[in-house]
């Protein structure tokens, strides 16, 4: 019976991917479409949180990170080449995640590799921190500046491996600016689709873009853990945006 009830999923999802296709409709993962329809497929709540993630809004499939087929139904050769995490060939072990994720997400990975993190993480040592470690396995989150020095507290607390008691205040108080420049950002960047003179929006969207670049360049640094360096661009990111408000209000 249990046969006959997932031998039917999978045939109703062979359909749904005929259709889209026929639609030219890219469906945005077959994996994770034949995994939702199979009840006894393990890990939902991974599957879930892809399903939720910036990953499937803009379309980037399981296979993209885990390898395998999507474009076939059958178990064998959809999961073919397809390696645990445990493995160290496998491109989601917690040492090789970095070089995964950064095929997208170059800068924060470039970023990463000059900090004394990565360097324990390629060393084995489990106190080494991956992206997954404040990102989530595939939920692509960012984290709060409360959760973030939550998580830093794990090893950076008084009793913890690395005690710096001053660096979880430091990290908390730099991100907390992060996130409110970007809320600045945000709310800049609606405004400036609202303007109806071309000549207008183009002058706001060049400084829009000036601002962007510290902020970039912060984010790269908290990648690296250099917080003096994310500090001073912090404060030229918040200097461009209150430019950049201060110019769309006199107008």
């Amino acid at each position: 019976m249990r046969r006959a009830v997932l031998t039917a999923a999978v045939f109703v999802v062979a359909m749904l991917w005929t259709t889209l296709a026929s639609a030219q409709i890219a469906p945005v993962s077959g994996c994770a479409d034949c995994h939702f329809a199979n009840p006894r497929a393990p890990r939902k709540d991974h599957l879930f949180d892809w399903d939720r993630s910036p990953h499937a809004r803009n379309n980037v499939g399981c296979q993209s990170c885990h390898g395998g087929n999507p474009r076939t139904f059958e178990p064998l050769p959809a999961h073919a080449g397809i390696l645990g995490p445990d493995n160290a060939k496998s491109p989601v072990n917690r040492r090789n995640l970095p070089a995964t994720c950064g095929s997208c997400h170059t800068g924060p990975y470039v970023a990463f590799q000059d900090s004394q993190h990565y360097k324990l993480l390629q060393s084995n040592n489990r106190n080494g921190p991956t992206c997954s470690t404040c990102h989530g396995e595939n939920s692509g989150r960012v984290l709060s500046a409360k959760a973030l020095a939550s998580q830093c507290a794990e090893c950076h607390g008084p009793k913890e491996v690395a005690p710096r008691a001053d660096r979880v205040r430091q990290v908390r108080e730099l991100y907390e600016g992060v996130a409110t420049v970007r809320e600045q950002m945000k709310l800049a960047q609606q405004l400036i689709r609202r303007v109806t003179d071309r000549q207008r929006r183009d002058a706001y969207t060049a400084t829009y873009e000036n601002a962007q670049v510290p902020l970039t360049r912060a984010v790269n640094a908290g990648h690296r853990f250099v917080y003096d360096e994310l500090r001073e661009q912090l404060g030229e990111a918040q200097k461009r945006v209150a430019a950049l408000m201060t110019q769309m209000a006199n107008r």
